[in-house]
């Protein structure tokens, strides 16, 4: 059964903007249990000094992009029907947070791009600190958008009980 267009951008939203929010998630999980510990030994090149314009960690941040291509491409060639929506909204989703992950990340905090003009705002200065006491502690944060929040709680969490570390 084909949707009308309006039916499909509903699907798109209600699935892809979840996924969106929901990258965070799964990216700072990722960050937290994956590459601090067991694929440490590529992500370190992400916390020591660059030597060039790549990193060997370049290569877990595009890790996801071929898994959003695959459902971009099936949401558009595929049998029209729910299915092809709902994979077309959740690649678009992964993107969404993929291309929002690069221009925030690697261009504002690590300025590898032109977005400094995002310091006009309050949450970016936070954002970007919060990130920058990751690489100087290689604790908490491990997200990136909700990185502020994940510090503010660690730094509560440490006052509330002393012993914890400053990499807790």
């Amino acid at each position: 059964m084909e949707l009308s267009a309006l039916e499909k951008v509903g699907v798109w939203l209600a699935c892809g903007l979840p996924v969106a929010v929901g990258m965070e998630l799964w990216a700072r999980v990722l960050h937290g249990q994956i590459w601090h510990r067991w694929l440490w030994w590529m992500h370190v090149s992400h916390h020591t000094p660059r030597a060039g314009r790549f990193e060997l960690n370049d290569l877990l941040s595009g890790t996801h992009a071929p898994i959003a291509i695959v459902l971009i491409i099936y949401g558009c060639e595929a049998t029209p029907g729910l299915g092809r929506e709902v994979a077309f909204g959740v690649g678009c989703g992964m993107t969404l947070f993929g291309l929002s992950y690069l221009l925030v990340h690697d261009g504002l905090v690590h300025e590898r791009l032109p977005m400094q003009f995002l310091l006009r705002w309050r949450y970016f200065r936070r954002l970007r600190g919060a990130h920058l006491h990751h690489h100087r502690f290689h604790g908490v944060p491990y997200g990136l958008f909700l990185g502020p929040e994940e510090l503010s709680a660690a730094k509560a969490a440490r006052r509330a009980d002393p012993g914890v570390s400053e990499a807790a």
